[in-house]
């Protein structure tokens, strides 16, 4: 541990929960060099029993530490270069705590606890190499705290982040300036196809848009359009179908604002494979996503089922293992879907009580309601998944559910990003807000931000002052 770099890069010691977190670390700190001390090793291995995902992630983190060792020749001492494991991405290099360490910490806080034996460590490297930044990476905010006030460098992982700020995600709706059509109709072409009219455009604003974004501009003569193709400077927009006029209702349901008329558009659209649709309580997302996929079950038979599954996460305290089937145990995690089936139920008021409840059963024949656990290893032919509360999915789990989708099936992910509860995940690191950020601009895929709740006076008030 003599070689003194060449540049002055950073030592980062890693405590476990960042391993636990993401076992690919090792390669995410480019050309600064990584101290695992023995502490973290000993909390790897008792992490690594069980099928949770931490338990997983800490086997995974043990294979790539071997990995990497086993390949050094020369004193371990001397560091083990990250290069050749990493495709060039790392290219510091890996140093394994090979000796006892003896350090003044033990004075303050007892060297029992494992926190205090890496803060030993931390100080021990910093006396060892004074002209050095020393950094500590832990996702314990205690960790942290307790490191800075003994006058340590801390850090969080920041690595696993999609967006540092949630209000850069992609909203999927983009407003159109007044002199849009002064600055971007030169050269316009028009023409219709399939009953939309489309429109050839460019200008500035055209290298910005992505396929699939919804575009408006409000006034005396309201326009409402989606980009149909976007390359380079030029964009074709399309005209959208108006959801709000009760002619073109999905199951008795119809667009109340601007942001659900382009849900519709997307959720009814056969070409987009994968939706999502954010926004806060009562904004809709459930009802509409409901009412396209029995519309498309039932009336245009293009999907043979509904699958509805959603993270179970409680609010409040567990109610413990529940009896019965599958079914039976979601049951009390899909008070959302009763709810909405119950709405959707009500809008035939023409068939009478006999025809409602003969509509009830062929709905509930039609709608599966499925636990994430069982779920790796399946794949859904013609099906429409939806996937509520996914903000509570990590990223990970987020792929293993969308890979599950075969030939002819739509998935639709659902979420509010202010209401996380899982306790590992943030705003910048959910799931959803990883798939939004990655799936936009592909052409079968769809994305709108609900902006306004339509549930009632009192629940957007709540929302409001809250």
């Amino acid at each position: 541990m003599a070689r003194k770099p060449r540049t002055q890069t950073k030592l980062f010691v890693l405590d476990t929960n960042v391993f636990l977190h993401d076992p690919t670390c090792l390669f995410r700190f480019q050309e600064h060099d990584l101290y695992v001390p023995m502490a973290t090793l000993e909390e790897l291995d008792h992490n690594k029993k069980g099928v949770t995902e931490v338990a997983r992630n800490g086997r995974q983190a043990s294979r790539f530490l071997e990995e990497i060792v086993s390949t050094q020749e020369l004193d371990i001492e001397q560091g083990i270069p990250l290069g050749p494991h990493s495709h060039k991405a790392a290219t510091g290099r890996l140093y394994l705590q090979t000796t006892s360490i003896q350090n003044d910490i033990a004075a303050v806080l007892p060297a029992s606890k494992v926190d205090n034996q890496l803060l030993g460590v931390v100080s021990y490297l910093q006396h060892k190499f004074p002209s050095r930044p020393v950094i500590l990476v832990s996702k314990d905010i205690n960790m942290r705290i307790k490191a800075r006030a003994l006058g340590f460098l801390a850090e969080d992982y920041f690595n696993d982040k999609v967006l540092e700020d949630t209000d850069l995600l992609y909203s999927g709706v983009r407003e159109l300036p007044e002199n849009f059509w002064d600055s971007h109709g030169k050269g316009m072409e028009s023409w219709q196809q399939d009953g939309r009219v489309r429109y050839r455009l460019s200008g500035p604003l055209c290298a910005s848009m992505l396929v699939n974004e919804f575009v408006y501009q409000e006034g005396a003569k309201p326009f409402y359009a989606m980009v149909s193709e976007a390359v380079g400077k030029s964009s074709v927009l399309t005209t959208i179908k108006d959801y709000s006029h009760s002619k073109n209702s999905v199951w008795g349901v119809t667009a109340r604002n601007r942001e659900q008329n382009f849900a519709l558009n997307v959720l009814m659209d056969p070409d987009i494979d994968f939706v999502t649709l954010l926004g806060q309580a009562g904004t809709g997302k459930t009802l509409l996503t409901l009412a396209a996929g029995l519309a498309q079950t039932l009336e245009q038979k293009l999907y043979s089922e509904i699958i509805f599954t959603r993270v179970t996460v409680p609010v409040g305290e567990d109610i413990g293992f529940l009896p019965g089937t599958e079914e039976e145990k979601m049951t009390p995690w899909m008070g959302a879907l009763e709810d909405n089936l119950d709405v959707l139920n009500k809008s035939d008021d023409a068939a009478g009580e006999w025809g409602r409840a003969a509509t009830q059963d062929l709905i509930r024949s039609r709608i599966k309601v499925k636990s994430l656990n069982f779920m790796r290893g399946r794949t859904f032919l013609n099906k429409f998944l939806v996937i509520d509360e996914a903000q509570n999915l990590t990223p990970k789990q987020m792929k293993t559910l969308i890979t599950r989708a075969g030939p002819g099936t739509k998935v639709v992910c659902l979420g509010n990003i202010a209401q996380i509860d899982t306790p590992y995940l943030t705003e910048g690191s959910s799931g959803l807000t990883y798939v939004v950020d990655r799936f936009k601009g592909w052409p079968h895929s769809g994305h709108v931000m609900l902006a306004r709740g339509e549930r009632s006076r009192l629940a957007d008030r709540a929302a409001e002052i809250l």
